[in-house]
């Protein structure tokens, strides 16, 4: 099992590798995060061992489950999942560096008032729903600027970048359109310089669409089932 995950782990990484090659990107701009739902802790930890360093999970339940077991591995953890303002106070506890599903104004002011009270800050990146599907949660792309300056107001978030999930798609160029318009929103908020907004982080790209995100100009490549196998889903 353990071979297998090290095996999965270094096709990715030959897959970025080789997408920035072939883009011309500099290899050390794309970070691979594994993204661990509902894979057990014992399964990450082997990753962990062999130097990825970069995970997220979707559900606060999860993070709980399995900080005990990963709290003394070096990593660092990100949240992905669609975020419930009663679970804020929950997520805090579990050393999550940064929030890369923050897509609306009321979830921002709530996890603010907490960071206030327990005196911290974290870095988020705006989800931007770039696919304009009804099931995908995310900032509209008209509104995701105007977002990004209201959120910008609340000085315990540090807004990172901008994340999205792409049309679930076989042609490339419906799924590239996705992560162009996430490069085009991120460079109108570059040129707009609002204070206490950074733009280096573009999360999209899975490992379905990864060379195209890549060419598109992501930092961060969101892989799970490519690198843990298939997952058991409780309602598959």
């Amino acid at each position: 099992m353990n071979e297998e995950i090290l095996q999965n782990i270094a096709v990715i990484q030959e897959r970025i590798n080789n997408a920035c090659k072939e883009n011309g990107r500099n290899r050390n701009e794309v970070k691979l995060l594994l993204a661990t739902k509902t894979v057990p802790a014992e399964r990450i930890k082997i990753a962990l061992q062999a130097g990825q360093t970069l995970i997220a999970e979707n559900k606060v339940q999860e993070l709980k489950e399995k900080y005990e077991a990963l709290k003394d591995v070096p990593h660092s953890n990100h949240f992905i999942g669609h975020l419930q303002t009663n679970k804020i106070k929950d997520l805090l506890k579990y050393d999550v560096s940064c929030i890369q599903s923050l897509d609306r104004l009321d979830l921002a002011e709530k996890l603010h008032q907490r960071l206030q009270f327990e005196n911290k800050t974290i870095e988020v990146l705006i989800q931007v729903n770039t696919s304009f599907e009804e099931s995908k949660f995310g900032a509209s792309p008209d509104n995701a600027i105007e977002l990004v300056k209201q959120i910008a107001q609340l000085e315990t978030l540090k807004i990172k970048g901008l994340m999205t999930i792409g049309l679930f798609s076989a042609e490339t160029e419906k799924v590239r359109k996705c992560f162009q318009l996430l490069k085009n929103i991120q460079q109108q908020i570059i040129a707009l310089k609002i204070p206490n907004v950074e733009m280096q982080e573009l999360s999209m790209g899975m490992s379905g669409d990864m060379e195209t995100a890549i060419a598109e100009g992501a930092t961060i490549i969101r892989v799970g089932t490519a690198i843990f196998g298939q997952r058991i889903y409780p309602d598959s």
